[in-house]
């Protein structure tokens, strides 16, 4: 299934998880940058696609469309079975499942951790409170996710849109809030950590890392962003 998909990306954002699953299922697409260093998500042009002001973005064929796990949702109707279960298969409630978790608790947890002032105000100590113990509770999501890591749509020979989703979270948890990441060492979760290693060797991982600057192991050892064009922050 062809069609002219524009993703609206900033370098090592949630639309990296986009990308990923874009060039997995071999899409023809097309990017667009928000320059976050310009504050481009704050535009009207921007916000005429994303109301929200929230990277990523992605305009279709049937309008555009926000929110991680709605596009990925998007793009499992338009490629049915190619990177989940498919409707009707007895995994089917596995996948979806576990990629709510992500959206609904994972994410949310590490967007509080690198934007504390925004959910309690600016007050250095109730942030650096609020960040631990979401840290915390991050850890505790970690082990739950290890624990069932290995199931049918989690790290299978080919990733998963789950495995798509998690790995770039992993990068994240490593490097932001910068001196804020001792809290994480990915070898605490070693089935996490597999997964990683094997979204490293993919040429869709590596295809994106040279775009936005990742380094060359992106998800299991990574570094900070260093991309080409646009800011990661």
């Amino acid at each position: 299934m062809k069609l002219p998909l524009r993703l609206h990306y900033a370098p090592d954002n949630a639309s990296l998880i986009i990308r990923l699953a874009l060039e997995e299922l071999g899409c023809a697409y097309e990017t667009v940058l928000v320059d976050r260093a310009i504050r481009a998500q704050d535009s009207a042009d921007y916000r005429r696609i994303n109301p929200n002001g929230l990277i990523p973005a992605i305009e279709t064929p049937h309008g555009a469309i926000f929110e991680t796990a709605a596009i990925l949702l998007w793009l499992d109707e338009a490629y049915p079975g190619a990177l989940a279960p498919h409707p009707g298969n007895p995994r089917r409630g596995d996948f979806l499942k576990w990629l709510i978790f992500l959206a609904n608790t994972v994410h949310p947890a590490l967007r509080m951790t690198f934007y504390a002032d925004k959910y309690i105000g600016p007050d250095a100590k109730l942030e650096a409170a609020l960040r631990a113990r979401t840290q915390q509770n991050i850890a505790r999501h970690l082990n739950t996710l290890d624990a069932h890591a290995t199931g049918a749509v989690f790290g299978a020979p080919d990733p998963s849109l789950i495995d798509l989703y998690l790995a770039p979270m992993l990068r994240w948890m490593a490097l932001y809030p910068t001196g804020g990441t001792g809290w994480f060492d990915l070898g605490q979760w070693p089935a996490l950590y597999a997964i990683t290693r094997s979204m490293d060797t993919r040429a869709s991982t590596q295809r994106i890392a040279a775009l936005e600057g990742l380094g060359p192991t992106p998800f299991s050892a990574p570094c900070l962003a260093a991309p080409p064009v646009g800011s990661a922050t």
